[in-house]
């Protein structure tokens, strides 16, 4: 049995250096067959993720939801959709998790709930004016007969965040017309989420993930957007600070963290968020967005330490999560980078060359100092699949006019058995997304005993994190931050850091000769002896003493 890793003195907060593996509960496993995932399938595969060697697991949102956006369009945090298992089994599952040494890390939306949700259904019944509906932005719209939505936003999801009721007003969603945002400057919002916090946080959750952090708080003219003007009118505004001092009070008397969704191209107001008493980590997604570029992906590492900093908050690395393109798709490509307005349909891809790269960048983002998220399939070298059209589900490809491929493509359920029906992924129907005919052959059975596999390769690579001094966060070091570049070849990235770990990532097109070492310990391909390191290739290395 793993064991939870001390905090005491003499050994860095968990949270600082953790590898924290995110479960999106509809496609990792299906326990009772109705062909979509379930608690009952997480619980039965975790000793698969012992195994794989995660300190955490991250689980997007499991509860009450119409799933109008895989389930975060929230109809009651305080209990989870029946298509996943009920309260009793969260708990067991968090407990079960815990006793294996892993923690369990959940998802808050606060920004928006459900349209099915208690208050917005009664905001709904009650009049304009009315104290159910001051919970909402809702508001008159402009024209002779309030035909025009009150602002000239756009939605995330593309097209107008307002959508008209039957008495004439409009309600605010900056996501799915099925996700109506909070007014955060009614105190009966705040106090609900602050009582949801410590509602998880007494069933043993050792953290909370916060979707579209900076998103929550609006102006209250709700204004029309002038680009360039500051502050912004939804985002990023100063009140959420205070919002999130608040949260912090709580989380510390549970020993509980808390990382940030926060989306912000200014480094100097995305650290403000990791203050020591505000959020503890946020997401990196300038390193997750970058291109496969020795220079870009240099310029990435050093700026994302270098914004943390200040702060004394660790990094957090992350090549891929149930919003964005699958890694060894999206590096077998000509543009590697990723952005959500260039995804298209029938995009070129070569897999055999964006599967060397992943499995390099594996090797990369988990020898950076500072926490590391892996999503679920990663570790099997899942590429993106394609959904037929009629199939896909979500709000990003509908919205779009069907421009937009979507999401869908990333969220495929897991293959786990070569032999059985739907790769073993539980169901005895199909899933909920139908999985590509090959799916088969990426399976967690014959990985698993494949030398070579990308599988294999995380394993050994989270065990080495785990198990080498040189990878681990040390206490009292301001944001993990000891990483020292070595003299290399050009479009050859090399790194140390303690105890004489290097980290040698070959991205010149050409064989580079490997730095001084004396033993090698991992490498994401076999290498010829020649002494040196392929085109597209890392190795893990520890220095001559």
């Amino acid at each position: 049995m793993a064991a939870i890793r001390p905090t005491e003195a003499t050994t860095a907060p968990w949270w600082r250096d953790a590898a924290i593996y995110q479960v999106y509960v509809r496609s990792f496993a299906d326990g009772d067959g109705d062909g979509t995932g379930d608690l009952a399938g997480v619980r039965a595969r975790l000793p698969y993720l012992v195994e794989l060697g995660v300190d955490a697991l991250w689980f997007t949102p499991w509860y009450l939801s119409p799933l109008a956006d895989g389930g975060y369009d929230v109809a009651d945090y305080r209990v989870i959709d029946p298509a996943f298992g009920h309260l009793a089994e969260a708990e067991k599952l968090i407990a079960e998790a815990r006793e294996l040494g892993i923690r369990t890390i959940i998802d808050i939306v606060p920004n928006h709930v459900s349209d099915r949700h208690g208050w917005f259904r009664a905001a709904l019944a009650a009049a304009p004016g009315s104290p159910e509906r001051e919970l909402f932005h809702f508001r008159e719209g402009r024209g002779e007969n309030g035909e025009i939505p009150p602002n000239d936003w756009v939605s995330e999801f593309g097209g107008t965040p307002w959508t008209r009721i039957d008495d004439g007003q409009w309600y605010l969603h900056l996501f799915a017309q099925g996700q109506p945002d909070l007014n955060w400057a009614h105190p009966a919002v705040r106090q609900e989420h602050e009582d949801v916090l410590r509602f998880w946080f007494e069933r043993g959750v050792a953290g909370v993930r916060i979707d579209s952090a900076a998103l929550l708080a609006k102006d209250p003219a709700l204004p029309d957007f002038v680009k360039g003007t500051d502050p912004h009118p939804y985002v990023d505004r100063d009140e959420l600070h205070d919002i999130y001092r608040s949260w912090r009070a709580i989380a510390d008397r549970y020993d509980g963290i808390f990382v940030g969704e926060v989306w912000l191209p200014d480094s100097e107001r995305f650290a403000r968020y990791l203050r020591p008493d505000e959020l503890h980590t946020a997401f990196n997604f300038n390193f997750l967005a970058c291109p496969w570029d020795p220079g870009l992906l240099r310029s990435a590492i050093d700026d994302t330490l270098a914004e943390h900093a200040p702060v004394g908050a660790p990094a957090t690395w992350v090549l891929c999560n149930h919003d964005v393109t699958r890694t060894v798709t999206r590096y077998g490509r000509e543009e590697t980078g990723f952005d959500f307005a260039a995804k298209v349909f029938g995009t070129p891809t070569d897999l055999e060359l964006g599967t060397r790269r992943a499995r390099a960048a594996a090797l990369l983002s988990l020898a950076l100092p500072g926490a590391v998220y892996l999503y679920q399939g990663e570790e099997l070298g899942l590429p993106e699949a394609d959904i037929p059209r009629d199939r896909i589900e979500d709000p990003m490809h509908l919205r779009s006019g069907g421009v937009d491929p979507g999401r869908d493509g990333c969220r495929v359920p897991l293959p786990w058995s070569a032999g059985e029906p739907y790769a073993g992924f539980g169901s005895t129907v199909e899933p909920w997304l139908p999985q590509p005919a090959a799916w088969a052959s990426y399976a967690a059975d014959e990985q698993g005993t494949d030398p070579g596999s990308m599988l294999t390769l995380y394993r050994e690579a989270l065990r080495l994190r785990r198990a080498e001094p040189g990878f681990a966060a040390t206490p009292g070091e301001t944001s993990d931050g000891r990483l020292n570049w070595l003299p290399s070849a050009p479009g050859v990235l090399a790194f140390t850091r303690t105890h004489g770990l290097i980290c040698v990532v070959n991205l010149s097109g050409s064989p580079a000769p490997l730095s001084e070492h004396d033993e090698i310990l991992l490498t994401s391909v076999p290498l010829d002896g020649s002494g040196l390191l392929p085109d597209d290739t890392a190795a893990w290395l520890r220095r001559k003493r």
